[in-house]
């Protein structure tokens, strides 16, 4: 019986714990993080625009970053459209500096060149993405960029694939810095 209420109530703070962290800024982004990246893969230029802020600065860590929500529109456009090429990542980690209302996300994206004989035909990325949260308290992207990426082995796809979470990741150093 005593085995019993120690399984149920750990059960019980696990949960509790769990349902805490989905409300923090950091599992907020997250899950805005993989509704940009749903917006797509649905091929919806409205929802995507609406995840970008008016100023934001994408390719912000190269020699011609685009500047402006409509910019950004303009050079998203074959990957919106989906038909030549295929952008999908998501999310593997979400920190938090200072100021609440700026964090940063980064993980894997996965760009897929649809022509029949494309060589690679995958090309891996990794990205950052600076979220700000307005004084309407919606998160948008700020500043966005990534590394140039190589070519991605079948191996490489797979582990793409099944890392995908959609659950908020631990916050390890919040959890170190705590004890």
């Amino acid at each position: 019986m005593v085995r019993f209420l120690v399984v149920a109530v750990l059960g019980l703070v696990a949960s509790a714990v769990h349902a805490q962290a989905a409300e923090t800024p950091r599992c907020t982004v997250w899950q805005r993080e993989l509704s940009f990246a749903a917006s797509v893969d649905r091929h919806d230029e409205k929802a995507f625009a609406e995840h970008i802020d008016n100023d934001a600065v994408f390719a912000a860590n190269t020699a011609h970053p685009q500047r402006g929500r409509a910019t950004i529109l303009k050079h998203w456009k074959v990957l919106l459209e989906g038909k030549s090429m295929r952008v999908r990542w998501y999310p593997a980690w979400v920190v938090q500096a200072g100021d609440p209302s700026v964090l940063l996300s980064s993980g894997p994206a996965l760009l897929e060149n649809l022509a029949p004989n494309a060589n690679p035909r995958y090309t891996l990325i990794a990205f950052s993405t600076v979220w700000h949260r307005g004084n309407d308290g919606v998160w948008r992207v700020m500043f966005d960029g990534g590394d140039e990426g190589r070519a991605a082995t079948a191996q490489d796809v797979a582990n793409f694939e099944a890392g995908r979470r959609t659950e908020c990741a631990p916050d390890f150093v919040s959890l170190a810095i705590s004890r």
